[in-house]
């Protein structure tokens, strides 16, 4: 292992104060940290329970379980489990806990952390192996998938996953230059996506879009956020809440028509007379969409893309 691995890169917890809120943390509550990184909102949590509230955490990146499994010795209220938030209501069944979570957090994308380690290959700005698993021990690497998918397939994954309109033209570069040599570090990509780009937005790296899209696509990440969004109806208790961050677009509109589907309920006929009862409503949105104020852009500026979208179990 070396030395970039080893640091321990500093993460802010983003929309914190807000977070805290919006799970109306109870004492004594069971609550779960589907997204828990290197610890941030799960050490606020702590502090918000009582003696016998828990917390469970899940996380597939490694070095995210190494800081959960160091948190565990500190805090008997706290476990965590490896593997991707798909696995909730596993877990939580197993657990005996199903219907009696009164709280999930869902801290959507990549973390801090893992974008400011250039070995774990999702930086653009630092060379580092062309890696981009959130789980760098399992499945595909983007540089395995760089060498052998089509052009076809790399300009689609592009466009549907980064909605970069120069998918096309980036994936014709990219296929292009492999065939001269290997493309294996992320400033070997980045330099191909940047100038095979035409558009260089102010304030934002030509290579952006592409690496998100990537990342999303290898990581199967849209899916997994469907999937743990439709667990949480059975896992969550009355009452319990559901708090959502998203980093973009793509991830947003998914938390804002899914939570949408379960306030509207079942789809029935205009004409048809019901009760609210009949309407099958699964939860009931808590406010509008959060964005982070001045004072943490001022600290955090990563914070200006995040959105957190909050829902109650009816």
């Amino acid at each position: 292992m070396n030395k970039a691995t080893e640091k321990n890169f500093e993460h802010a917890p983003v929309l914190l104060v807000e977070v805290l809120e919006a799970l109306n943390i109870k004492p004594d509550g069971v609550y779960v940290d589907g997204t828990f990184g290197r610890g941030g909102h799960a050490r606020a949590i702590l502090e918000k329970l009582g003696p016998t509230g828990q917390l469970i955490g899940l996380d597939k990146d490694p070095q995210a379980i190494k800081a959960g499994e160091a948190l565990v010795k500190q805090d008997e209220r706290f476990s965590i489990e490896r593997g991707s938030f798909t696995m909730l209501q596993t877990v939580i069944r197993n657990r005996g806990l199903e219907g009696r979570v009164d709280g999930l957090l869902l801290d959507l994308g990549v973390s801090s952390p893992q974008l400011d380690d250039p070995s774990r290959g999702f930086s653009f700005i630092n060379d580092g192996p062309l890696d981009m698993r959130m789980d760098n021990e399992n499945g595909l690497s983007a540089a395995k998938w760089i060498a052998s998918a089509r052009e076809r397939e790399i300009s689609q994954v592009l466009f549907d996953f980064g909605e970069e309109r120069y998918g096309k033209r980036i994936a014709r570069a990219i296929c292009r230059a492999r065939e001269e040599q290997e493309i294996t570090t992320t400033l070997q990509l980045a330099k191909i996506i940047s100038d095979a780009n035409p558009s260089h937005e102010k304030h934002k790296h030509p290579a952006t879009r592409s690496f998100q899209a990537i990342r999303i696509f290898l990581n199967k990440e849209l899916d997994e956020v469907s999937s743990v969004l439709e667990q949480s109806m059975s896992v969550l208790a009355k009452g319990g809440r559901l708090a959502v961050i998203s980093f973009h677009s793509l991830e947003d509109r998914i938390a804002k028509r899914f939570i949408r589907k379960q306030v509207k309920g079942d789809d029935l006929p205009r004409h048809l007379p019901v009760t609210v009862d009949a309407l099958n409503q699964k939860f009931k949105s808590i406010g509008k969409a959060i964005r982070a104020g001045e004072e943490e852009l001022s600290v955090n500026p990563r914070a200006r893309s995040a959105t957190l979208r909050v829902a109650e179990k009816l």
